[in-house]
């Protein structure tokens, strides 16, 4: 297939745009705050009854993100093993992209009567917006060529955090402004987004549904014992992935990092309302404000990686993680989180655009089956943020703050950059080959 072809790659990043409102809107600020004003009516404080249990809905919210990605990095290697197989990719892009999408349309009946179901709708949007993630991203290295990997990919980003801010900016004047739209029911305009985001998500992923090549793949897939196929694709890319030492390594210190950055991303607004009681508005034009920063951010670290060199880039953004981590430990203000929040959106997209990037670079040359080779990179960001999110819930529900989960990724961030020191960047290994060493 021809790589770099504009049509290909511009289809390819509207995906970021169609998905990347699930992450906004559902993930980081409508919801959360809809889920934790909605908790505290209900239940008359931070605690709910989950069937029985009494647990604060912070921490609920937490345990609800590490469930639903275990299940995702449980299932994901199968259906890529499959995808490899039979060269239909796409079609489980599709499944995963409606399942995420019809859960968020179902959120619209999310109401205090109605709190532990949603939890589980919210539960299956997040096992749908992973799972087309990781067929979505192996197209990267079968659609473009290496040396435009970290262009493309912040290309991708910047057009997701886009084309989300544009949906957040309706569905906030609606919330600011019901009466605009003839609405007298003050929790409408929150469900009415919940609604929106599948509604866009389906629409605009049509897009690259049509443009995308419908099968890649070896096509060998036989009649019988497709399972154990693909428990067999799963176990040969493990034994490659032993053989390469920089791709094992990189494994490692991003497993770490993004235990840290994806937990920061889930848990922000929470933090906002729960701990600093932060109107919900406020915290709603936070997230925005960390969007439009974040378009920036994504090609600012594009940047960084081609004077310096990805790995060295990478390891700037999780110095700057491990500064954020110690700033929001002492913070007690509205303005000390704002200024947080600009920086967190500074390096947010950037880091994770360039850990794509360069995960793409350390894939062997000519590889077929990527799709189990990424199946491992989501695999292991699955994990990170199941660990992640169990870590921070668990910490806060032991000591009761969430300044002390904080702390707890603070030290996973420094972890992480130990494990990044290890890896030589790219440049540099190839300037020392140069000179014979």
């Amino acid at each position: 297939m021809q790589k770099n072809n504009p049509r290909i790659i511009n289809a390819w990043c509207m995906y970021d745009w169609a998905n990347s409102v699930h992450a906004l809107v559902i993930v980081s600020s409508i919801f959360p705050v809809y889920f934790n004003a909605t908790a505290l009516k209900a239940y008359g404080g931070p605690e709910m009854d989950f069937f029985g249990t009494p647990i604060k809905s912070s921490v609920l919210f937490s345990y609800t993100v590490s469930a639903a990605f275990l299940i995702t990095a449980l299932v994901i290697p199968l259906c890529t093993a499959v995808a490899d197989n039979t060269g239909r990719k796409k079609a489980f892009m599709k499944f995963f992209c409606y399942l995420g999408a019809v859960n968020c349309m179902l959120l619209y009946f999310f109401t205090r009567d109605t709190i532990l179901l949603s939890v589980f709708l919210f539960g299956l949007s997040l096992v749908g917006w992973s799972g087309s993630i990781v067929f979505y991203d192996s197209y990267l290295p079968q659609i473009a060529t290496e040396d435009q990997f970290d262009r493309i990919s912040a290309k991708g980003f910047s057009m997701g955090y886009f084309g989300s801010v544009l949906l957040l900016l309706f569905n906030l004047s609606m919330i600011l402004a019901p009466s605009f739209y003839g609405i007298t029911d003050k929790a409408i305009p929150a469900r009415i987004s919940f609604f929106t985001v599948g509604v866009w998500w389906i629409l605009f992923a049509q897009i690259p549904f049509k443009y995308l090549p419908d099968a890649i793949g070896n096509g060998n897939k036989r009649a019988e014992g497709w399972l154990f196929d693909g428990f067999r694709e799963l176990k040969k890319v493990y034994a490659e992935l032993r053989q390469q030492p920089y791709l094992a390594k990189f494994l490692s210190a991003f497993f770490i990092y993004t235990m840290g950055l994806r937990t920061v991303m889930y848990v922000a607004t929470i933090f906002g309302a729960s701990e600093l009681k932060l109107p919900s508005d406020s915290l709603i034009i936070t997230v925005l404000l960390i969007q439009l920063v974040g378009i920036v951010g994504s090609f600012c670290f594009a940047w960084l990686s081609g004077q310096i060199g990805n790995i060295y880039a990478l390891m700037v953004g999780v110095t700057i993680w491990i500064g954020i981590c110690a700033g929001a430990y002492y913070t007690t203000e509205a303005k000390e989180f704002y200024v947080l929040a600009c920086t967190v959106g500074m390096v947010m997209g950037g880091l994770q655009s360039l850990s794509r990037a360069t995960y793409s670079k350390l894939i062997p040359d000519d590889t077929p089956d990527t799709a189990s080779y990424f199946s491992f990179y989501d695999v292991t960001e699955k994990m990170a943020i199941v660990v992640g999110t169990f870590i921070y819930g668990m910490v806060e529900q032991v000591t009761g703050s969430m300044r002390n989960s904080i702390l707890a990724l603070l030290v996973i961030f420094v972890l992480g950059l130990i494990l990044l020191y290890r890896i030589p960047s790219r440049k540099v290994y190839h300037y020392d080959l140069n000179q014979g060493n």
